[in-house]
């Protein structure tokens, strides 16, 4: 398996602040949906760094147009000057993103802030001190993006005194039993009468797929109805689509598949095919609010608007939207055909390669943590790479990168139903995965 040395170098040298591990990965390399650990073992990607590695690893385009920006590089920023990458981007992002009126772009390091620079400047820009979001959302790990999230991992940080978190419309486990998500709207609009004003909420942050909340899919039209809400009242909508968005679920923004039109949209993850740039499309009003407001030395650096700009030429030019449908459509169904037999595997859902897979108990619908976590781990065994999420940590999240190919989904799907069967058969003990916190 893996030479312990990067792994010890790892642990004597790199802080444990910023670590989420599931096993002993130590990479020395990789090339498109392939990643090449330390002596040599190549690995099957169907994680792509969670969605960042977009276009997979060490692609040709992403590498040339990198390189030319470092040949000629234009400065390091746009804080007190401007430069034709990040202008070029910012145009292009604004002709791919559906919108209303006058827009501006803001360009930083990654969607948590990109999040958090959407959730200073509404309130700042409006006067409303409220927002909503839900339960189980992740939108970022520094301290304003956390303080708008409602993930179980981030139990114990302060919240925005402003903040109302409701629940997810999970159709797989529905609030009230209603999974049409009807009464979750009702709930809503309960609070927007009562202890959470409309008149005062400022935003409501979405996701239009709860990525690290178990990758769940919203039932069909409840997103449009839940912004025709928030636009009786006023409310902008923030579609988080880090995760999610640019090509991954079959269009090039998930939002399109909820027949809505967001009002603030957050880019990040994949944006940069592996190099730190985030986005945020909204309205004039609200992004140019006030100058030096949202703002650190290498936003809009011309290297990393670089990489996005390839990166969404190769989305376009190679139809990676629609592959990606074609090959989760795959991918899905392998895993369902492979699985089908093994009632721990309560749900399989997604869309393009965003797919989540469920785990829960034999006899009952109760989560199952510990099969997921040595599923993961048994996996990295048998030469696949994808984690887990949720907010019980029982759900398998596949976002690999969008180059996947039918064959590469096939062998994946086969890894996965394998990696379940012989974590329940007791192949992973609990020694192994002892170290491996994870969630």
């Amino acid at each position: 398996m893996t030479d312990v040395a990067l792994i010890a170098r790892d642990g004597a040298a790199l802080s444990a602040l910023q670590k989420l591990r599931f096993f002993p990965l130590a990479v020395t390399g990789g090339s498109g949906c392939t990643l090449i650990e330390e002596g040599g073992r190549e690995l099957l990607d169907l994680s792509a760094s969670w969605g960042a590695v977009s276009l997979g690893h060490s692609h040709p385009a992403l590498r040339a147009a990198v390189d030319g920006a470092l040949s000629d590089q234009a400065g390091a920023s746009i804080l007190s000057g401007t430069n034709e990458p990040a202008v070029a981007l910012a145009e292009r992002l604004l002709q791919l993103t559906p919108g209303a009126g006058e827009r501006r772009v803001w360009l930083g390091h990654s969607g948590s802030d990109a999040n958090e620079t959407v959730a200073r400047v509404v309130p700042a820009a409006t006067g409303r001190t409220r927002m909503m979001a839900f339960s189980g959302a992740y939108h970022g790990g520094t301290q304003g993006s956390m303080a708008v999230s409602g993930h179980t991992a981030q139990e114990g940080v302060a919240k925005s005194g402003g903040l109302t978190l409701v629940p997810y419309p999970d159709p797989f486990r529905p609030l009230e039993g209603d999974a049409s998500g009807a009464a979750l709207l009702a709930h809503i609009e309960h609070l927007l009468t009562t202890t959470c004003p409309g008149e005062d909420v400022g935003c409501f942050f979405i996701e239009p797929i709860q990525a690290d909340g178990g990758l769940i899919v919203p039932p069909p039209t409840f997103l449009k109805r839940l912004a025709e809400i928030c636009e009786r009242y006023g409310i902008l909508t923030v579609c988080d689509e880090v995760k999610v968005g640019l090509a991954r679920t079959g269009r090039l923004h998930c939002f399109e598949h909820e027949d809505f039109m967001p009002d603030i949209v957050v880019l990040g993850k994949g944006l940069g095919g592996g190099l730190p740039i985030s986005a945020v499309i909204g309205p004039a009003e609200i992004m140019d609010h006030t100058t030096a407001f949202s703002m650190q030395t290498l936003h809009g650096n011309p290297v990393c608007a670089t990489a996005a700009l390839a990166v969404l030429s190769a989305i376009e030019d190679n139809g990676l939207a629609a592959r990606a449908q074609s090959v989760g459509d795959v991918l899905m169904a392998e895993i369902a055909s492979a699985t089908a037999h093994l009632p721990q595997v309560g749900d399989i859902r997604g869309r393009g390669l965003a797919i989540g897979v469920e785990l829960i108990a034999a006899d009952s619908n109760a989560v199952d943590a510990d099969l997921a976590r040595k599923t993961v781990f048994r996996a990295w065994q048998l030469d696949a790479v994808f984690y887990y999420v949720g907010m019980h940590s029982n759900v398998l999240e596949l976002t690999p990168p969008l180059i996947l190919s039918e064959a590469e989904a096939k062998r994946g799907a086969a890894i996965l139903a394998q990696a379940v069967e012989d974590a329940l058969a007791g192949r992973v003990s609990d020694a192994e995965v002892v170290r491996f916190a994870g969630w």
